[in-house]
């Protein structure tokens, strides 16, 4: 069942879920490269174009809201189908923003193997296809910023009642919750970095 038209590019920053992708791929003959970040991804598609992109969108350096409105603003690389992944931006509004920015679908985390496979195989056999749209810069870095401030408040609440449960929880239960705080404060790290950076660009747009 392989692709004759190209790799798939993985883009995920969490080991074991990036293995797991790499590893369910290959086994249906799927050629596959992979990037933690999406600054990593845009090397990899210069070195070679994919035939599609499956990314996640909450990681370092660049997210994959960025990452994908990069793509899309950029000839050469437009047409290429996307497929985001997230188990943080899930809410209606975060699959919008996320179809706005041409994203060919949105697929939730823990994954659906069949529903996952049956996605990329259309996508790679569809007969017909429209380069989308992209966002101008304005209502891209609009959306983006809403999209952070909303995550950046879920966090904020994740986090209060992860500190309260690590005091209250059984004590071999205590590390498993320690380690889910430890992710949420690393999360909230990264949603406010990227949060600068989106009021910063909105400046300078305003010059």
């Amino acid at each position: 069942m392989g692709n004759k038209l190209g790799k798939l590019l993985i883009v995920e920053d969490i080991p074991n879920i990036l293995d797991l992708l790499e590893i369910t791929l290959k086994f249906k003959g799927y050629e596959v490269m992979t990037a933690t970040n999406g600054e990593e991804a845009l090397e990899k598609i210069e070195q070679e174009r994919p035939a599609l992109i499956i990314t996640d969108i909450l990681m370092p350096k660049m997210d994959g809201f960025a990452f994908v409105q990069k793509i899309r603003t950029d000839p050469h690389t437009m047409d290429i189908p996307v497929i985001f992944l997230s188990a943080t931006y899930i809410s209606p509004e975060d699959k919008a923003f996320a179809i706005s920015l041409g994203a060919s679908n949105f697929i939730e985390k823990p994954i659906d193997n069949d529903e996952f496979l049956l996605t990329i195989a259309e996508l790679l056999t569809q007969t017909t296809s429209t380069s989308p749209r992209p966002l101008d810069q304005q209502k891209f870095y609009e959306g983006y910023r809403a999209r952070l401030e909303s995550k950046l408040r879920y966090k904020g609440t994740q986090i209060a009642r992860a500190e309260r449960l690590v005091e209250t929880v059984a004590k071999e239960q205590k590390a498993a919750y320690e380690a889910l705080l430890r992710q949420a404060m690393q999360d909230r790290r990264e949603i406010e970095k990227e949060l600068k950076e989106v009021y910063h660009a909105l400046e300078e747009l305003q010059k």
